[in-house]
């Protein structure tokens, strides 16, 4: 039977869509095909599954996701009674139960509804779906006792109604009394209880839904600007040098719009990040003049200024009655969300009590949720070079509130700040570096001299070298002030690579760096090596890159089995081109008898299983095979690229291989959700911790990686050419 949860509440006001859309989270990791069900909805659009529709890419009718509205509902009821009401609502719920493996129930809502007992209407529906519960109560503005005894009540009686209670979930209590709430709470309740603390970014309106539903206009600002969270409001009406000191981080400055000398102080402030404000909002259905609106659009490109008709007092009315609301157009929201969730409730012991069938196929989405728990689980620091590019600002955040990792930010650090508060963007406890001025810097060239002193390298040259971010960057790795580091969306393959094969260096038993690439087919993840990195690998070096492939794909749960791809399977083929990986296959098997490998074989005989019958019967790796080791880079390159755009296909990488200390490189093409990935990645490999002690390994790079160097010179970004086409 279909397992469903259903989460659900017992008054207003409990923030339950965090819950919801995290209980959301925990189950696509498990299994593929997630229904979603809401037996009672509202006139209008539903928020939250517009929200869990666009991020969770499902595929469900709209349609079949409603039971009935509120109205139907009553008058169902009042006509002829809650059993048929029942009725009918658990027939519509096993429409979407017999399509899909776990249903998620999102229980009433408790607002200006005629039920005189919804608790209880939520109790009898879970219990018909044949769904567990986990109830929900809001402790905003309660005592911690008060919230001690709403909780152990509402279990009573959800679990007194014959419910299966899953957890009990606490949200909104006031962040200083969440360690004493869960301290009464634990141990008192039969199940799991979960205490969230209040969190005022959720809370907060978007600059985009105070416009909306104030009916304003907007005259500058762009929309990362309207997405940004106002988490405060400042009423204008002092002179400019007091009203400046009243300004505080992520403010909304609401101001008549006759007052352009605080328009412009207030974008002059933020344009110096002191304080980065939410935007302007401009009353009396008064506008600055076009010279002033010039201005301001130069001082702070993309903050939104907006003018409504109303006057101030009016308008701060509307304002502290205002509420932000999780939708598909406040993704930043949905990560706050999933951060505090994630952080706050135990989610390996509550997706063991969900106890949803696991999926054998292992989907894209599967995959990368599966990269943020493991990076999650055991923060490491990575650091991320190029500081002032926007998509690693956009992914900095993502990465700071889903809690993946700590970071830390190279660059100038005021280019840094404002280009943060430029998009709105909250950099929170992310550690901000200036190479050029930053006290290391002596340090590291000292470093880098020593390391580079049989190839000339004087400390005065090296001062200037490890002025270069991605120089910097691996220096800090290779001191251990970070564990990672994730560069290349602004440099090249070389740019990025070239500093850790000269100071990190391979790994003992590696003589080259390789890469991989986690192809996330619809139903599987395979693993293609080496598609950056080598240009024409002899036959012991793709042996090695097979060797490492195996290794990097066990380490991310891809049960390693080998195909070293070639123009011909088996003995039908000859040639020095198919010698090559024959022979490197016979290294792989003398060195790790204990890994599964076949080759030469083609790449059809190797993937699919009918094929592999003719031309490879009884291979324990023909027609199965998860790890593809091409024979040289021509061949890797163009069929990643084919397989991501003709397939489909999520490429997630390059992730590179063979380096004691993880260094990995993004194309220059990235997306945000690209270089999220990326760094979680590079957090579990340094969760692995490094393979020989930090200045041991003498190896370096095979001349069939990346170029080697020229010591004597510092390195240019921007003329350094990739290693590959990406």
């Amino acid at each position: 039977m279909t397992r469903s949860v259903y989460v659900t509440g017992i008054d207003r006001g409990d923030g339950r869509q965090v819950i919801e859309l995290g209980v959301m989270e925990l189950l696509t990791r498990q299994v593929d095909r997630v229904g979603v069900f809401r037996p009672l909805v509202h006139d209008g659009p539903d928020r939250l599954f517009e929200l869990l529709r666009s991020r969770y890419r499902l595929a469900q009718d709209p349609a079949t996701v409603y039971g009935m509205d509120y109205h139907e509902a009553s008058a169902l009821q009042a006509e002829r009674g809650t059993d048929e009401l029942v009725s009918q609502l658990v027939d519509r719920f096993l429409r979407v139960a017999r399509e899909y493996d776990v249903v998620l129930v999102l229980g009433t809502d408790y607002a200006d509804t005629q039920f005189p007992d919804e608790l209880a209407l939520n109790a009898r529906l879970a219990n018909e779906f044949g769904a567990s519960v986990i109830p929900v109560v809001g402790g905003r503005g309660q005592t911690a006792e008060s919230v001690l005894a709403e909780t152990r009540n509402a279990f009573r009686a959800y679990d007194g109604l014959g419910c299966d209670v899953l957890a009990m979930v606490v949200n909104r209590v006031a962040p200083a009394d969440r360690a004493e709430i869960h301290g009464l709470l634990d141990d008192r309740l039969p199940v799991p209880c979960h205490v969230l603390p209040d969190e005022p970014a959720l809370s907060a309106p978007t600059v985009a839904q105070i416009t909306h539903a104030l009916g304003g206009k907007v005259l500058l600002g762009d929309d990362a600007g309207l997405a940004r969270d106002a988490m405060d409001f400042v009423f204008g009406g002092a002179m400019l040098p007091n009203f400046l000191g009243a300004l505080t981080p992520g403010c909304m400055v609401v101001t008549p719009g006759d007052r352009a000398d605080l328009v412009v102080g207030a974008l002059a402030a933020h344009s110096a990040g002191t304080p980065p404000i939410a935007g302007v909002l401009l009353t009396l259905d008064e506008r600055p003049s076009d010279l002033v609106l010039t201005l301001a659009a130069r001082l702070a490109p993309g903050t939104p200024v907006v003018a409504v008709e109303t006057g101030s007092f009016l308008t701060a009315s509307e304002l502290f009655a205002m509420e932000g609301k999780l939708n598909a157009a406040t993704p930043r929201k949905a990560e706050t969300a999933l951060g505090l969730f994630e952080r706050y409730v135990d989610t390996a012991d509550l997706l063991k009590r969900v106890s949803a069938p696991s999926s054998g196929r292992v989907t894209p989405m599967m995959f990368e949720h599966t990269l943020l728990e493991r990076a999650r689980s055991d923060k490491r620091r990575i650091v991320l070079p190029e500081g002032t590019e926007a998509r690693i600002l956009h992914a900095a955040e993502v990465l700071l509130r889903r809690g993946v990792c700590d970071l830390t930010l190279l660059g100038p650090v005021d280019q840094i700040r404002k280009g943060a508060a430029d998009l709105g963007i909250d950099l929170g406890a992310a550690q901000l570096i200036d190479p050029q001025t930053s006290e290391l810097r002596d340090r590291f060239a000292e470093r880098y001299a020593a390391l580079r002193a049989h190839r000339g390298v004087s400390v005065e040259l090296a001062y200037d070298v490890v002025s270069d971010v991605n120089y910097f960057g691996t220096l800090m790795v290779q001191d251990g002030l970070a564990d990672g580091m994730v560069s290349g969306s602004v440099h090249s393959t070389a740019a990025t690579i070239r500093p850790a094969f000269e100071i990190i260096k391979t790994k003992p038993e590696a003589s080259i760096v390789s890469s991989v690439f986690f192809m996330c087919l619809a139903d599987k993840v395979l693993v293609y090596g080496d598609c950056a990195v080598n240009p024409d690998p002899d036959a012991e070096q793709l042996a090695d890159i097979a060797v490492q492939s195996a290794g990097t794909a066990a380490q991310f749960g891809v049960e390693p089995r080998i195909a070293m791809l070639s123009y011909s399977t088996g003995t039908s083929g000859s040639g020095a081109d198919v010698d090559k990986v024959r022979t490197a296959t016979e290294l792989v098997r003398a060195r790790r008898g204990d890994l599964r490998i076949e080759g030469p074989i083609q790449y059809d005989a190797a993937v699919e299983p009918s094929v592999a019958a003719t031309k490879l019967p009884g291979s324990e790796v023909a027609g199965q095979a998860s790890v593809l080791i091409f024979p040289d880079l021509n061949t890797g390159n163009n069929t990643y690229k084919a397989v991501q755009r003709s397939a489909g296909a999520i490429a997630v990488g390059p992730v590179l291989q063979g380096l004691r200390k993880p260094v990995n490189d993004l194309s220059r093409g990235a997306l945000v959700g690209d270089i999220v990935n990326t760094v979680a990645i590079t957090a579990i490999q340094a969760q692995a911790g490094p393979a020989a002690q930090a200045g041991t390994a003498t190896h370096e790079p095979s001349a069939t990686g990346a170029p080697a160097p020229d010591p004597s010179l510092t390195p240019s970004p921007s003329s350094t050419p990739k290693a590959s086409a990406q």
